[in-house]
């Protein structure tokens, strides 16, 4: 064992030259077991230098020289401290293939599937399994690296909503993003010093390529694609990552810990970490209310937590765009949840000042872009973000000079930006005690069939609704095509736990919080067609017209703004405020075909037979039964 006496003189030898590194923040900072950790992985790691990360201005600055002076980032001039990585085609989004979870018994992480079906519901690895990967692939995988240890935060530090972890990396990339994405350095170090450290998360990364000779022009984007593997064991809050350096698989705090490993404290704790943003509406004459919504990755959660209403007199404010931690509130009885993030993480394919012009108001200021193009005048540039002027040339994601045949910027292409730049941040984003949640939404891209927004019957009925989920699948993952896939609560490549006991936490809510006052539960879609191909809603700004019935059904139980059908209450077509709009067809997007909900039906009992025959939940069993009878009937 590396003591830790020889542990500190290797950390004032080996001190990265392009970076101030301060005695006050260091090992002796962290608590006894983060201690050990640190230093059992520098001596199986083997890095050349180990640098701890306190979170300051002037840190992040060396980061930056650094990538800068190894070609990982090129700056953009155009804009205020933003700079573009590339990365290895290889590497390019996350592999979900490739992440396991790993618990003693097989069914408390994944159900078991109907005799010769594949599971789709999570990747299961054995404790001993993930022990020998993790022997072999770290053995001396940072030799000729920078190991950076992070402690940070996600939530505020110190609220009561909030968790802790700290994360080891060998990619300046990876310290650099953590920075802008969780509350890292000193405060975090001393906070951990107070708490259960059984409860502070571990998170080891290596992109897996040790430098064999300090002669070696080092590689841009290290990545080692053929033995990337992203392990979870939850018992433990260990996650481990090897061979991959891009966001959710390199990231920690985010999907690794936000939500696989957040949602097996959630079901412990009796609380839900859930793949959604939080936002804030204001309507014209009327109370603030705070809404979660939940979609696939790349299915327009950005853009709605960012809205910028079409109707006068609405105010939106964003809490957070991706990731929600919801717990109960005692005092006020309701739903309470915080952004554990602190920075945003989005898809830029698409964002423009029509989508998204918050966002675009953001996110030229210290913000770090990965796979979108370099522009001639010292920008970037993606599809759907604007016109390019005749005169700027375009170097696509690749490096090379743009092929107009081929996309400028990867579809999956990212931002990496501060939250509290955005201008529409809600004084609230930071608040420890989180913000009360009054409706959730669920959503995805659903071509046809599917209402533009439709509204449960109970809370068990949302639940269904929320395990009935299905989307086109996106480029955020390793998928190919359009095909509509099966992604229940937005949750399934994150689920940190048997998706079946998973339904029965959601329906527990009730019984664990006695007196709860429980959000009202929706399904919107945007994404309907027409027959003959064209988008029926026109979404972005004019969304608040559907959030305004929403905030009408918090409100009130009257019924007269909406009709009762077999599949949930939807708006009548005049109480959906269309003015001004045209060429929208509000009846066809909300019409609910009993021909198509019959196959909708089928297809959700045969995935629910297949994937988890053993592990649905009784309630939704009978919620899924009732729902084909009123479809059966045409009635309610």
């Amino acid at each position: 064992m590396l003591s830790q006496r020889r542990f500190w003189k290797l950390l004032q030898v080996n001190v990265v030259k392009l970076i101030t590194f301060k005695r006050g923040i260091g090992i002796e900072s962290l608590p006894e077991k983060m201690r050990q950790y640190v230093i059992s992985t520098c001596e199986q790691c083997t890095p050349k230098n180990v640098h701890f990360c306190d979170g300051s201005d002037e840190e992040i600055k060396g980061f930056i020289q650094k990538m800068i002076c190894d070609g990982t980032i090129v700056p953009l001039p155009k804009y205020c401290n933003c700079y573009l990585a590339r990365t290895d085609p290889r590497d390019v989004a996350r592999v979900e293939s490739k992440t396991f979870i790993t618990t003693t018994n097989k069914r408390d992480t994944i159900p078991e599937p109907a005799k010769g079906v594949k599971g789709k519901l999570g990747n299961w690895m054995s404790p001993e399994e993930m022990d020998c990967h993790v022997k072999t692939k770290f053995k001396g995988c940072m030799k000729g690296r920078t190991m950076y240890v992070v402690p940070f935060s996600m939530g505020p530090p110190g609220g009561p909503l909030s968790k802790m972890g700290v994360q080891i990396t060998d990619s300046t990339y990876v310290a650099a993003a953590a920075k802008v994405m969780t509350r890292m350095g000193e405060q975090v170090s001393k906070l951990m010093n107070e708490k259960n450290q059984d409860e502070i998360v571990r998170a080891t990364h290596s992109v897996g390529v040790p430098i064999e000779s300090s002669e070696e022009k080092p590689n841009p984007w290290p990545c080692n694609p053929e033995q990337t593997l992203i392990l979870h064991k939850p018992d433990e809050r260990l996650i481990v990552s090897f061979g991959s350096g891009y966001g959710g698989n390199s990231l920690l705090g985010k999907k690794c810990f936000a939500l696989r490993i957040g949602s097996t404290i959630g079901k412990k704790e009796g609380w839900l970490a859930e793949h959604m943003l939080i936002m804030g509406i204001t309507p014209p004459k009327g109370e603030k209310k705070y809404i979660c919504a939940a979609f696939p990755s790349a299915c327009g959660k950005t853009n709605l937590a960012m809205l910028t209403p079409t109707v006068p007199g609405y105010k939106i404010e964003t809490v957070g765009d991706d990731i929600a931690w919801i717990k109960f509130n005692p005092q006020t009885k309701m739903f309470h949840a915080i952004n554990p993030e602190n920075g945003m993480f989005g898809v830029a394919p698409g964002t423009s000042c029509e989508s998204n012009p918050n966002a675009m108001r953001t996110i030229f200021r210290d913000t770090m872009f990965t796979n979108t193009a370099l522009t001639s005048d010292g920008g970037t540039w993606w599809e759907g973000m604007e016109e390019l002027p005749p005169d700027i040339k375009v170097i696509d994601w690749h490096g090379k000079p743009w092929d107009r045949k081929k996309p400028a910027a990867h579809p999956n292409s990212r931002f990496c930006t501060p939250a509290c730049n955005l201008p529409i941040i809600d004084p609230k984003w930071e608040s420890p005690e989180g913000v009360p949640i009054s409706a959730m939404l669920f959503g995805g891209r659903r071509p046809e069939g599917v209402p533009l927004i439709y509204q449960s019957f109970s809370w068990e009925h949302g639940v269904l609704i929320g395990a009935m989920m299905s989307s086109e699948a996106t480029a955020a993952a390793e998928h190919k095509g359009s095909n509509v896939m099966h992604d229940p609560f937005a949750m399934r490549p994150f689920f940190g736990y048997n998706f079946g006991h998973y339904m029965q936490h959601w329906l527990d809510m009730p019984k664990l919080h006695n007196g709860i006052k429980l959000p009202k539960i929706f399904h919107v879609n945007w994404f309907r067609k027409s027959k003959d191909g064209k988008w029926l809603w026109p979404g972005y700004g004019d969304n608040i017209r559907v959030l305004d019935w929403v905030l009408k059904r918090i409100s009130s139980e009257d019924d007269s703004i909406a009709t009762k059908t077999p599949i949930g209450w939807i708006p009548k077509e005049e109480s959906i405020n269309t003015d001004g709009l045209s060429n929208v067809n509000i009846k066809e997007a909300l019409e609910v075909p009993m021909d198509f909900w019959k196959k909708e039906i089928e297809e959700c009992n045969k995935y629910f037979c297949e994937q988890l025959p053993h592990d649905i939940p009784p309630k939704v069993a009978e919620e899924l039964e009732n729902l084909k009878k009123r479809i059966a009937e045409g009635g309610c």
